[in-house]
């Protein structure tokens, strides 16, 4: 049995997502980052640095295991599935998966950040962001348009860009121009054990519709969890 500490965040679904998919047993922690609930003394026993999402492996002698990334590839190692056992197949798959955590992760966080969060909006800071982030999806897209997914077969890579990747409205950026993203979208946005894991758990806030009052209310909550320092503030 794994323990599923998360929240409704990107970086928190790419790991139930996987789960879901690996049809691993699992144990949702829901944690209220506007409590602090990560700042715990018994959650900083797993993660030292107080951020979701983080597992406890129960079969493992109750190994803690923490950063997202990290988590896909011990979840793909302990189940043989979703990264290649190839040198050449693991390493297409992990130069895709540090893609995200290097980039699409921290580029969309920081756009999240300024263009939903902060109560001045500084516009040069904005558009550095948002246009990095277009940059590294016009990447997606251009690889994307000779392969089905980012590394032959379906893996870890995808779950991972594809967590944050779905929340490009909320970032401020559009993918209309970006046919082959979309198509990559929208195929892995079909998969059952993708819709079953974005809802585990659901985030109040639904990035395909329109809802000016809740995408407020739900920029609010946030912006407080920033100023105290208490969260990245930068997933969905």
């Amino acid at each position: 049995m794994i323990d599923l500490y998360t929240a409704a965040t990107p970086n928190g679904h790419k790991v139930s997502i996987a789960l879901e998919e690996m049809e691993l047993p699992y144990a949702l922690k829901v944690l209220d980052l506007s409590k602090s609930e990560q700042k715990r003394p018994e959650f900083l026993a797993i993660n030292p640095n107080g951020r979701i999402p983080a597992i406890v492996d129960r079969g493992e002698d109750d190994f803690a295991v923490f950063e997202s990334g990290a988590i896909l590839i011990y979840l793909a190692e302990k189940t043989g599935t979703l990264l290649p056992t190839d040198r050449k197949g693991r390493s297409r798959v992990l130069q895709w998966l540090m893609f995200q955590m290097g980039g699409i992760g921290p580029m969309m966080g920081q756009s999240n950040v300024f263009f939903r969060y902060f109560p001045e909006k500084i516009q040069s800071v904005i558009d550095r962001y948002q246009g990095e982030s277009k940059r590294l999806f016009r990447v997606l897209d251009g690889h994307l348009q000779d392969h089905e997914y980012l590394a032959g077969d379906y893996s870890i890579a995808d779950i991972a860009n594809w967590a944050w990747v779905r929340t490009h409205r909320w970032s401020g950026v559009d993918m209309d121009d970006l046919p082959h993203l979309k198509r990559w979208r929208d195929q892995l946005r079909a998969r059952p054990a993708v819709q079953r894991g974005i809802e585990r758990p659901a985030s109040s806030l639904d990035l395909r519709v329109d809802d000016a009052e809740k995408a407020r209310q739900f920029a609010e909550s946030a912006r407080k969890m920033l100023e105290t320092g208490q969260s990245k503030a930068g997933g969905v």
